[in-house]
């Protein structure tokens, strides 16, 4: 296809566009097997690697998205009486086309959105994983028998297919948030509408195209896996107050997260929201500074710090704390050589998603510095040919004296506070005092330390790790945090539970009809 990429030729992007089906436009509307015919406004797809429009995307109009909702509640109703390991062996089958796409599909991720490819293919491998978790799971969807007070009766509870799960994805992750609730909500039973974001289309048209080969060869009805690419107010702003859709699975920003629960709350629908993170670790005198500065330069770094998990603020013990600092501000001088191309094999820090996102992190530096706040390294933008999409930004670490306004704003980017303590107690007070709630980490080899943290009066996120950072969760366990982090959970765990509807049955199996709590009514 013909493009105006500056240098995708290098990267051998027209190649893989070509092995994911994406074309010079493509339709922003699929039911699964197929995409049908979009009506809405032109999209284009703009790397922010070099600036080039990869692709364009026409989008969804409020008819086609009627369409799609129809086509989905009507397959619906032949999917979920698919008993739920053959629709496993479905989920299965999608691992496995994936595992085939993992290089080109990982590519691309990294081309439209900017994360490297390590990650880029690490994001492919862990929509695989969970693929292989939820096929696992087709056979465990289990209820609980407990015994009834009445004579010669059971009681016991079952899970049932829900409906529609809307699934709302962010550009940080723009495949494999898909994943996590995809693949456990098809077990479930239910059906999938995707509105990825605007800002990365290509991936979720490349995923679609994936998926299309194994519903096809298993003469699945349309409707089972849809997609629906389009604006918050033509499509967003409808899916989210839309009746026929009993679930909307949501991840962004915290304000975008709020107006979800509002919307669908007023119509008393379910939602799983996946919002801000302003995530910390603690270093603590008898922690493991080697281990600890290898899971900081990742935290904070890894996909240019704009994951929900990224590490945000350190917390580091007065006695440790310039020994610490000073290898950290080594350490990402030698970084600031391996900012670039997200493809290009040597990077370790690519682009921000746009020049938006860049304005944002340079917003926040004036401002923690108008805060009490001082600038050790980084936050202005690298000059040369390779960064001419105003994309790239070189990492920040800044000395904040505790939790100054700015730093209980989560700042999507590579901006890393740095703040001293002196008990253990302060410092679980730092990290606790912030209003998002979703990852955490103390580095200590101290026992009495590590279990103070994981206890009740410890850390309020909903992932506390030890020894480990912020980022990087297994699919095995249950993915989400609390506060303005939104109380939702996805991947592992018993988080299939929300994506089914949960039913108490009682069976008489006698000739007599006992009413609960010795209740007399005789006729």
């Amino acid at each position: 296809m013909d493009t105006p990429m500056s240098n995708s030729s290098a990267y051998g992007i027209p190649a893989i566009l070509r092995e994911l089906g994406i074309e010079a436009i493509n339709h922003g509307v699929s039911l699964g097997t197929r995409f049908a015919e979009a009506h809405g406004e032109i999209l284009p797809s703009v790397s922010p690697n070099d600036g080039a429009v990869i692709a364009s995307v026409k989008q969804a109009s409020r008819e086609d998205y009627d369409m799609v909702v129809s086509k989905a509640h009507e397959a619906f109703r032949q999917w979920r009486n698919v008993p739920a390991p053959q629709r496993g062996e479905i989920v299965r089958q999608i691992g496995l086309a994936l595992r085939e796409k993992k290089e080109v599909l990982g590519r691309l991720v990294s081309y439209e959105m900017g994360k490297i490819l390590q990650e880029g293919l690490g994001e492919v491998q862990e929509m695989i994983d969970i693929c292989d978790y939820a096929t696992g799971l087709s056979r465990m969807l289990y209820g609980m028998t407990t015994h009834s007070e009445r004579k010669n009766h059971r009681m016991y509870e079952q899970y049932h297919p829900l409906g529609i799960v809307g699934v709302i994805t962010a550009f940080n992750f723009p495949v494999a948030v898909w994943s996590w609730n995809a693949a456990i909500a098809l077990v479930c039973g239910d059906t999938i509408l995707w509105k990825p974001s605007s800002k990365v289309p290509l991936c979720a048209i490349a995923v679609q195209n994936i998926i299309s080969g194994v519903l096809v060869r298993n003469n699945l009805p349309e409707g089972i896996c849809n997609l629906v690419i389009g604006n918050s107010k033509d499509i967003g702003d409808v899916m989210l107050s839309d009746r026929r859709i009993p679930l909307i699975s949501a991840t962004g920003s915290t304000p975008m997260g709020k107006r979800v629960a509002r919307i669908v709350g007023e119509r008393l629908g379910r939602t799983i929201l996946e919002l801000g993170g302003n995530n910390a670790i603690i270093i603590t005198p008898h922690a493991n500074l080697e281990l600890a500065l290898r899971a900081v330069v990742f935290g904070a770094l890894g996909t240019a710090g704009q994951r929900c998990t990224t590490t945000r603020r350190l917390i580091i013990h007065h006695s440790v704390y310039d020994q610490f600092c000073q290898r950290l501000i080594h350490t990402y001088r030698q970084i600031e050589k391996r900012i670039g191309h997200a493809l290009d094999p040597s990077v370790l820090v690519g682009p921000l998603i746009d020049t938006a996102a860049v304005d944002v992190v340079r917003t926040a530096i004036g401002r923690l510095q108008k805060e009490g706040g001082n600038l050790l390294l980084g936050g202005d933008q690298p000059v040369g040919p390779v960064f001419a999409s105003g994309c790239f930004l070189r990492p920040a670490l800044a000395e904040v004296p505790g939790n100054i306004p700015v730093v209980k704003e989560e700042t999507f980017g590579p901006l890393l506070y740095l703040m001293k303590y002196d008990t253990l107690e302060e410092a679980i007070f730092l990290q606790n005092d912030v209003p998002q709630g979703l990852s955490s980490a103390i580095f200590t080899e101290n026992l009495i330390e590590a279990e103070k943290f994981l206890s009740a009066g410890g850390s309020d996120c909903g992932i506390a790790n030890v020894n480990i950072g912020t980022s990087g969760a297994e699919i095995g366990g249950a993915f989400g945090g609390e506060k303005e982090t939104g109380g939702g959970r996805e991947a592992g765990s018993d988080a299939w539970k929300q994506y089914m509807r949960r039913q108490t049955n009682t069976i008489n199996f006698g000739s007599d009809l006992p009413l609960a709590q010795g209740i007399q009514f005789d006729l």
